[in-house]
């Protein structure tokens, strides 16, 4: 239940940096955007996820890891500088870095400094390391841009091992039966996952999506170790088989070859009992990239800010929720809107 707050209006934000204009998150000083949506000159990007990295920029930056999947996205030719983790890079006299966000391979907040005054914004995050993702890494500022996606106390997720023990017993069980085991999950990032999670003894029976493949070759471009995979053409053996696939291409056609199977979504959204019931799947993971509530909690408190900004999400509620409970100055980030 989200508990009964008022909103405190005694707090005023000073705001000398950033700027929620209509093309995105602004630094004028710098001439720059954060994960704009339209486009512009210059974009600094904070992961590979398409909801945050669009086509269309004249250059972007963004961590090294993160390069070859935007090339891999939105194309070979596009003008992209990587930078290193805590690398320091300056523009215009703002002293930029990037610092991990555990969010998918590459992911990153951007520290942002100008005469004292630190930002950091944090794209998305989760604070849970997952062994895979780059850890999370609290980064001291005194205006935080927090991602609030799960920001409501009812998500609160079970710790990966857990999900990950009972994902690998529901495999094991789905070949128990002679059925292949389809694991859903998005292309970049909860695939990728997906794949970490599972048993070394399935390594050899992994099958995925060729959308799925053409993200791991993006990934394994960057030097990251994964679990050998291949797509449906390059069948190896007899079945059963794990398929780690997309969820909007469970209805096509390309799954003919693999019946019978039964179907998994892998998402934060499955760890609500009413997700539980998504049409037409026999189980559901709560496998999340996302911060859940505890986790924000730790990340806002962790950053030493005085000034929040939330955004996705439960925008509204998350950012009463802070100024109620911890006495912190936040708002959501669209009132940054000029």
């Amino acid at each position: 239940m989200i508990p009964k707050i008022k909103l405190n209006i005694r707090f005023y934000f000073v705001c000398s940096l950033f700027k929620l204009t209509p093309s995105g998150l602004y630094c004028e000083v710098a001439d720059i955007y954060i994960d704009p949506n339209r486009k512009v000159k210059n974009a600094l990007i904070t992961h590979a996820h398409a909801d945050h990295a669009r086509a269309g920029m004249e250059t972007y930056i963004c961590q090294m890891r993160t390069v070859p999947l935007l090339k891999s996205r939105i194309g070979k030719k596009i003008r992209v500088e990587g930078k290193e983790f805590g690398e320091l890079f300056e523009i215009n006299g703002v002293k930029f870095s990037l610092h991990p966000a555990g969010h998918i391979i590459g992911s990153a907040q951007i520290r942002a400094e100008y005469q004292a005054e630190v930002w950091v914004i944090s794209g998305d995050y989760k604070v849970e390391d997952d062994g895979f993702t780059t850890p999370f890494e609290s980064v001291p500022c005194d205006h935080f841009v927090t991602e609030c996606t799960f920001g409501l106390p009812i998500y609160q997720f079970p710790a990966q091992e857990q999900i990950q023990k009972q994902m690998n017993a529901w495999v094991r069980d789905v070949w128990a039966q002679g059925q292949n085991a389809m694991l859903m999950g998005y292309s970049l990032g909860k695939a990728q996952r997906i794949i970490h999670m599972l048993d070394q003894e399935f390594e050899e029976k992994i099958i995925v999506h060729g959308t799925v493949q053409k993200m791991n070759d993006g990934i394994l471009q960057s030097g990251v170790v994964m679990k050998k995979t291949t797509t449906q053409n390059k069948l190896r053996g007899e079945g059963p088989y794990v398929i780690v696939a997309p969820p909007n291409v469970q209805d096509a056609k390309w799954l003919n070859k693999f019946k019978p199977f039964k179907r998994a979504f892998c998402s934060g959204w499955m760890g609500v009992r009413g997700h539980r019931r998504w049409d037409r799947v026999d189980a559901g993971f709560a496998i999340s990239d996302h911060a859940d509530w505890n986790g924000l909690n730790m990340a806002v408190l962790a950053s030493g800010a005085q000034n929040i900004y939330c955004t996705h999400g439960a925008d509204k509620h998350y950012s009463r929720w802070l100024s109620e409970r911890y006495g912190l100055n936040a708002l959501p980030l669209t009132n940054l809107a000029i």
